[in-house]
Order: structure tokens, then sequence, then C-alpha cells
């Protein structure tokens, strides 16, 4: 498995979980001298995306873009697939889509989280879920289309009422044909330690229902902090994804607690503790 790290580069998510805060540069310097493989990008926009100096970065710091974030598209303009407003689901599929193909030039996908949206009292949850499905589907064909996979998250019950767990979101994939266009599973195992009664077993288990459906893992404690600064059984979790033939990132999405330096060491250790000898 690879080891990423976070890169934030929206001013209003300061107080977000991501490890660097301070430019594309600063963060890329940071994150090979802690040891890092590649690093996982959360911009404003692709129109905001520091593609001209990013390959360069890259190639200075012998680092990949394991994935992109789009979620400044819901914290900053409120965009969703799931929104009652066809004009506003519309801008969602053309905000993402335009980090997809941003995305596509290193060799990453992109992550769907808090864009997925919710169900209201103007949206039921049936609606929402098919809005999701057809979402979804639109954006991996685009995806495919680049040659990658489109990640989907799924978040605790604080974040959205739509699907909570590995195995919902897993079979929700399945039923709506959704991973053989290419959509997989971002298991992130914060948002797990809330939701799911064994981690361990509900990422054996949603294996048993395709797979390959995992295709990323955020890689965080139970508090959100850097993996050994909370009760998460990280060995258990590191050996099942090895069981069910996992070899992508490892990223931390993680809290820059006590600091970001701090936090990226610990993240290499605790990988790095974790991995057979």
């Amino acid at each position: 498995m690879k080891s990423a790290i976070t890169i934030c580069l929206v001013p209003e998510a300061q107080r977000g979980p991501f490890v660097f805060h301070d430019g594309i540069e600063a963060g890329c310097q940071a994150a090979a001298e802690a040891g890092f493989d590649a690093v996982e990008i959360f911009p404003s926009s692709a129109k905001e995306f520091p593609a001209s100096k990013l390959s360069s970065l890259l190639q200075k710091n012998s680092l990949n873009v394991a994935a992109v974030g789009t979620g400044a598209g819901w914290l900053k303009q409120r965009l969703s697939l799931t929104d009652g407003d066809h004009e506003k689901r519309a801008r969602a599929i053309e905000f993402i889509s335009a980090l997809i193909d941003t995305a596509a030039e290193y060799n990453a996908p992109v992550i769907i989280g808090s864009m997925q949206g919710q169900s209201t009292e103007a949206t039921t949850r049936e609606s929402a879920l098919q809005l999701l499905a057809e979402g979804l589907a639109t954006l991996a064909d685009r995806a495919k289309g680049q040659g990658q996979m489109l990640l989907y998250e799924p978040l605790n019950r604080y974040e959205t009422n739509l699907l909570n767990t590995q195995e919902a979101a897993a079979q929700f994939l399945v039923e709506n044909d959704l991973v053989q266009r290419g959509v997989r599973l971002l298991c992130d195992l914060f948002h797990m330690n809330i939701e799911e009664s064994n981690v361990p077993e509900s990422i054996r288990h949603v294996s048993t229902i395709h797979s390959d459906i995992i295709g990323h893992v955020h890689w965080a404690d139970s508090n959100r902090k850097a993996m050994g600064y909370g009760h998460s059984n990280s060995q258990a979790i590191y050996q099942v994804l090895l069981d069910g033939g996992y070899a992508k990132y490892l990223a931390a999405e993680v809290f820059p607690l006590p600091s970001a330096t701090d936090a990226a060491q610990q993240t290499i250790r605790s990988i790095k503790t974790c991995k057979p000898s």
C-alpha cells in the first residue's frame, strides 16, 4: 500500500481535517520530507487548481497525486448532486466534471463526499438516492473516458442522511450498476468509526460484495487525528485491507494536530508499523 497526505488550498476550510494548509509548494515539500508517496489535493475549483506549477513540484519532490477532492463545491457554493433544483444539480455536475478532467492529467481520481448532498423535506430519500445514482453514473462515465475511476465516500450521519455505512454504500453501487461504470468506495476510517460496529469486519464484508470495490482509504484515527492518536486498531485494519488485495493509497485526511509536522510523521510511523516485516 502507498501513502498520501492532504493539502488544502481552500481558505474557507482552514479548520478542516487536512494536514497542510500553506500552499501547494510548501505542502509538496513537506510531504516529500515526511516520506509520503503522494498528495491528495483539496482545491477551490478546477479553474483555481495549481496546474501551472504542480507537474514540476511533483517531479521535484518525487510525488504523485493520489486523489482530488470536490468538497469546495459544497463548502463555497452549496452545490450537490441531490439538490431539488435542476439548475443547481447541473452546476454540481459541471463543477465536478471540470475537476475530473483536471485530475486526470495527473492520473488521479476525484472524490464525491460532501457534494453528494442529502434528502430534505422537499426531496425525499428515495428521490435523493435516485438523483445520486444518476449523478454518479454521469460522472463515472466522464471519469472512465479519462481512464479514471470515481471515488464515492459514505459520510457519517451528522454530514449526510443518505448512505452512512460501507455496506449500504456498496449495495447501492452494485444495485445501480455503478461499480461496473467505475465507481469505487472511499473508506474513510473516521466516518467508519462513527457508523460501523467493527471497522475491520466492515471492510472484509464489502470486499465480499465486490472484490475490487475499495478504491481509496482515508487513514484517520477515531478522533480524526493521525492514526495512532486515537483508539482505532490500525494493525487489524491494515491486515484486512492487505488480505483483500488492496494496494492503493492510505491517505491522511486528518487534523494537523498537535502540528502538521507531527501529524505527517505519525501517519508515516503508523503505516510502517503495520507493514509486515
